[in-house]
């Protein structure tokens, strides 16, 4: 591309020259190495994530013949799905420097209020018992007047839903459940979201409390030791269980990965056409073929039958667990690289009081991470009741929400705030689901798994302080 020079004496030289990042194209050395720039600057991402990942992956092949098998690819993506989205959902939370700490607990509520639904045909009233079930009622009106207060109107459209299911009382069915579930983690996220933003409780405190709270009402649902079976319903036992036809599964990946060329493609050929700095178009061409062909190698891969055993059974096609993820991973990717409300959560997140200074509005932002966080929790809580296929006292407690945070973190989202993207929480939670599933298969106990878990949350943690010290001093 041929460029008209411009002379010092053009009135707009300076103006070009301030902003020459976005005018200049680069050719591909230069753009390379930018890249291992940035990443000696300490701008790392999920780079340390992925290199983790592949020596697992290594590692575990190299030490167990079932790790690398379809069927064990296909049960560790359904293994790890809950705490996978529970993560996602934390993800805006983290970017604003705050904590969730009530996640895993709530999504235990969420499940237990879906499972009892279901196997009460309906009937929460009967099924809690008055004065928690109208505890639930109030729950909800508050969060569509507080939602309604705070102009947050999905949330106050799903609280009204919530209450709506709960007062009309609608015959069993698992749409219905799923959507309930969904609703009641909406309620629980505004509740919390507004304690933090408006009353000014920190995020620790409130949701360090809430967590014991929500576990004692997890109990008052199913009761200590209960235990509420899912598995009669086909709709919801296969949401982790279930996998797609074959031709579903190709139609998957041609929705999905030309979906993902064409906006790419477009996005470069655009920022070219007006000028703007774009990344060399050989570069975005081997991003978008490599995307691509691992998508087709992974979705023939998935259609073979992996069953264990091939004549008395098929097992194909991609499970369920894989498009939902992908679902929220395009939602929730889009929503905070491209729309005003994204910009404004990385806004608070990198700095709260310039936020407030440029008009954004700060509680708002703040209260809205915490009922998404709780909404995509309770999305997570029917994803894992559905592997074990009931719901039970300890739905959402344990480590479920500290696999989830180390899910964010371990995938390159800062606990520092500012810094993260949706997909982080998806490497990290292909780390850990991998970590698990490959002891596992070694026969560790739970006290090794955690341990080494743990370690590996440590270095992420280590990685992110010292690659945020890096840049800072290279500023």
């Amino acid at each position: 591309m041929t460029e008209t020079p411009i002379k010092p004496s053009d009135p707009d030289s300076s103006a070009i020259a301030d902003f020459g990042i976005d005018t200049t194209s680069r050719s591909t050395s230069e753009a390379v190495g930018d890249y291992f720039r940035r990443l000696r600057g300490g701008e790392l991402g999920a780079v340390p994530a992925l290199l983790g990942l592949l020596l697992l992956v290594i590692v575990f092949t190299s030490l167990s013949d079932s790790f690398l098998t379809l069927n064990n690819i296909a049960n560790l993506f359904a293994q790890g799905g809950g705490q996978t989205i529970i993560a996602m959902g934390i993800v805006p939370v983290l970017l604003l420097g705050e904590i969730d700490l009530s996640a895993g607990t709530a999504s235990g509520v969420a499940a237990s209020v879906l499972a009892l639904h279901l196997t009460q045909h309906g009937n929460l009233l009967g099924a809690m018992g008055t004065t928690v079930f109208y505890g639930f009622v109030l729950g909800a009106v508050i969060a569509i007047a507080l939602c309604v207060w705070m102009r947050i109107w999905i949330g106050a459209a799903l609280s009204a839903i919530a209450l709506l299911i709960l007062l009309i009382g609608f015959a069993a069915n698992p749409w219905v459940e799923i959507l309930l579930a969904i609703t009641i983690g909406t309620v629980i996220g505004s509740l919390t979201g507004a304690l933090v933003s408006k009353i000014g409780i920190p995020s620790f405190v409130v949701t360090l409390a809430l967590f014991i709270a929500w576990y004692g009402v997890v109990l008052a649902l199913v009761g200590e030791g209960g235990t509420i079976p899912i598995r009669d319903s086909k709709v919801l036992f296969d949401v982790a269980n279930g996998n797609l036809g074959i031709i579903a599964s190709w139609v998957l990946f041609i929705v999905a990965g030309g979906g993902y060329a064409i906006v790419v493609l477009f996005r470069h050929f655009s920022r070219l056409r007006n000028g703007l700095v774009a990344q060399p178009t050989t570069l975005i061409a081997i991003k978008v073929g490599a995307v691509v062909v691992l998508g087709a190698v992974a979705t023939y891969l998935f259609t073979i039958n992996r069953s264990p055993n091939p004549a008395l059974t098929t097992i194909e096609g991609i499970p369920w667990v894989v498009p939902i993820i992908l679902v929220l991973l395009i939602v929730g990717t889009f929503v905070l690289d491209r729309t005003r409300y994204g910009r404004h959560v990385y806004a608070v997140g990198g700095n709260k009081e310039a936020a407030r200074r440029a008009g954004v509005k700060v509680d708002k932002i703040r209260m809205s991470v915490f009922v998404i966080c709780s909404s995509i929790a309770a999305i997570g809580a029917i994803v894992y009741s559905s592997k074990v296929g009931s719901v039970d006292g300890n739905a959402g407690n344990g480590n479920t929400l500290l696999f989830a945070v180390g899910a964010a973190v371990i995938g390159g989202t800062s606990l520092f705030g500012g810094r993260g993207r949706m997909r982080d929480a998806v490497i990290g939670g292909l780390v850990l689901a991998t970590v698990q599933n490959g002891l596992g298969l070694l026969g560790y106990q739970a006290d090794t798994v955690n341990i080494i878990t743990g370690l590996v949350l440590l270095v992420a943690a280590a990685v992110d302080a010292l690659s945020r010290r890096r840049a800072a001093a290279a500023r």
